[in-house]
């Protein structure tokens, strides 16, 4: 008896379809992805389910090395040719992310590095990144490791309860999918982001793949209704994207849409009739297309988002677009024809599992090896820049009184454009013991300290978010020239004040928590942000509630030093200087044009209480100009944050005005 079913196939292309029509053209999700999980937990639940009955071992190991056999040459080829693709095509300062997401796509932990990033303020997820896509398939790869644990789990209890095997499974995965949806619900309607890539999230969705399998010989239609069954789940796939925003509603309770319309369409099944679905579905140029559907999910988003990158677009027109799926398809069939094919039917590699193990271990070995290489090669590089930055990479040195130019070469700026992940500020220690504030999680996270050497002459405590963050190298750089204790505690977002309806109920928190550790460790001072500027124009405001927050730590003697914002910009300036490699001075911008001639005031009326005012504008925009690059080091990191590299050569007149105010 055969299990090959045409119409499923055929639901598989125009899932693909989907996926890829909506990315180019609509830059919207389209649900197609959601029915792929539901297929493949289907068809997994099929073959499971039939060696049970036949009374087969399933062979877990065995099973495994064989999936990923077949998963993952695909995987490699797509790999190799993104980050060949990424070394052409794309500027150096996004090589460090994507090497970074090649080992999450190889080894199937993709979906938690973007759930860390939706909720990593300092993660740019403004850029999508070619690998992106592969959110999905490893939450597919790691219910293809869980799922058969849990038939074997099930096929135990069958036999110790004497109860039929799908009967089982019907309770075990009908408790799975309430759980898990009960989850998604709840996770969707309070972090949506973390939930859309959330494993956890996603689990009830192949848990109706399995229910569907274990229903589907009790599940009888007229060949009418079949028809109308068919047609309708067709329909409610194609206009679940046009009508909901999916990737904003996901995964929670509006999934159900399209994932019961495939449903729909499967329990139909073939129908026989000429006005069927299931004679489009099994039409041989879809059923085809199914074939190499896997292919062509692999292929699409990397094209489309290199092509992107490179054009300097952010939309593809009609034509662009049609080259785009052109290109897909026929990447797609020659890895189906020539790569995942032979291995998935070549005999000889299926008679041993250490054959097919070899494969698997090729395949991680080929990807590995590029991938630590060329990691390897840019840390070296990198290296190389820095080692005589003394000489020939001075940055804000280069503006001090005194400044003798000892440069003898044409040395690149720095940092390296593939070392930029280096460039956040971070102190040298994690927080325990009395320096871990108490009563917030948010501040217990973001709390680093740099410890002095036996009784520290001046103690500093950091608060606030990014842009008081930036401030930590020159802070930690002082604080070994001075014997200074320094502790930060920061969250990204979230600048430092009293209690205020502009601040969100997480920041309020963070600062009230901030504010009782400032309390309970009495520091000699409190460094923090004084105002925050514009990505527009010259506005600039004074951080709300600065000015409270300061008398009541005035009340305990603790002071307060506020740095004067840098300007931001409305275009990252990091791709701007790649954009302009020979003309980089373009990319600067008159100070005039992004801060006001004099910063607002802190406080109402002038007073002991009131912050101290630290303005270091002149170091970050010398004689008036904004300017990418200073003595020969990158003033910013992206649109609105210094790099820390720059910071850490302020040192001497940071260290200067900070001492001037301290006293």
């Amino acid at each position: 008896m055969t299990t090959f079913r045409p119409e499923v196939q055929g639901l598989r292309a125009l899932a693909v379809l989907m996926v890829v029509t909506y990315h180019i053209w609509f830059d919207r999700v389209s649900g197609g992805v959601d029915v792929f999980l539901l297929i493949s937990a289907f068809l997994m639940t099929l073959s499971f389910v039939r060696k049970a009955e036949g009374g087969r071992p399933f062979g877990l190991l065995g099973h495994w090395i064989h999936l990923f056999k077949r998963l993952l040459p695909a995987v490699v080829v797509v790999l190799l040719g993104t980050i060949a693709a990424t070394l052409v095509f794309l500027p150096k300062t996004r090589w460090t992310a994507i090497l970074d997401q090649a080992w999450a796509s190889l080894f199937y932990f993709q979906n938690w590095v973007l759930a860390a990033a939706s909720v990593d303020y300092y993660a740019d997820t403004s850029v999508a990144s070619p690998l992106q896509h592969f959110w999905s398939l490893s939450i597919q790869g790691q219910v293809f490791v869980l799922w058969p644990i849990l038939f074997t789990v099930a096929a135990l209890l069958a036999r110790a309860l004497q109860t039929p095997f799908r009967t089982i499974c019907a309770a075990l995965f009908g408790a799975l999918f309430a759980l898990s949806l009960a989850f998604s619900v709840y996770e969707t309607s309070t972090n949506q982001t973390y939930a859309y890539f959330d494993t956890r999230a996603r689990l009830w969705e192949f848990a109706l793949g399995t229910l569907l399998a274990l229903a589907l010989p009790r599940l009888r239609m007229t060949k009418a209704i079949a028809v109308i069954a068919g047609w309708l789940g067709i329909l409610a796939m194609l206009s679940v994207g046009y009508l909901l925003n999916v990737e904003g509603q996901f995964p929670g309770f509006v999934a159900l849409w399209p994932l019961i319309g495939a449903a729909l369409v499967i329990s139909a099944g073939q129908t026989g009739s000429r006005v069927g679905a299931d004679r489009l579905l099994s039409w041989k140029p879809l059923v085809a297309m199914g074939d190499i559907s896997y292919a062509l999910y692999l292929w699409h988003w990397p094209i489309l988002v290199i092509y992107l990158a490179y054009r300097g677009r952010e939309v593809v027109g009609p034509l662009g677009g049609l080259v785009i799926i052109a290109l897909s398809l026929l990447l797609a069939y020659l890895t189906t024809r020539f790569v995942e094919r032979p291995l998935r039917s070549r005999p000889a590699l299926d008679r041993s599992p250490l054959r097919g193990l070899l494969v698997v271990a090729v395949c991680l070995s080929l990807v590995s090896v590029s991938v630590a290489g060329l990691q390897q090669v840019m840390r070296v590089q990198a290296q190389a820049v820095a080692a005589n930055a003394d000489t020939e990479n001075p940055g804000a040195y280069s503006l001090m009184e005194g400044f003798v130019d000892r440069s003898t070469t044409d040395a690149p700026p720095i940092p390296d454009l593939g070392d930029l992940a280096g460039e956040w500020g971070v102190l040298s220690e994690k927080c325990e013991g009395e320096n871990l504030p108490s009563g917030n999680d948010l501040a217990q996270r973001g709390c680093s300290f740099v410890s002095a050497d036996g009784e520290p002459a001046k103690t500093i405590l950091v608060i606030g978010d990014s842009h008081a963050e930036q401030w930590l190298e020159p802070i930690e750089l002082m604080a070994e020239r001075n014997n200074y204790q320094v502790t930060a505690l920061l969250h990204g977002g979230c600048s430092y004040g009293a209690t205020s309806e502009t601040r969100s109920a997480g920041c309020n928190a963070f600062n009230e928590a901030a504010t009782a550790h400032a309390f309970a460790t009495k520091p000699d001072v409190v460094f923090t942000m004084a105002t925050t500027s514009s990505t527009v124009d010259n506005e600039e405001i004074a951080v709300p509630e600065l000015d409270a927050v300061s008398e009541s730590l005035a009340e305990a003697r603790i002071g307060v030093i506020a740095i004067r914002d840098n300007p931001r910009f409305s275009f990252n300036m990091m791709t701007c200087i790649t954009d302009n490699p020979d003309d980089v001075d373009s990319c600067g911008v008159p100070l005039e044009q992004k801060l006001a001639a004099t910063a607002p005031p802190l406080s109402s009326e002038p007073s002991d209480a009131a912050p101290r005012f630290m303005d270091l504008t002149d170091l970050i925009c010398p004689e008036g100009m904004c300017s990418p690059v200073v003595g020969n080091v990158y003033v910013y990191l992206d649109d609105n944050h210094l790099t820390t590299t720059y910071t850490a050569s302020t040192l001497p007149e940071f260290e200067r005005r900070f001492q001037a105010l301290l006293d």
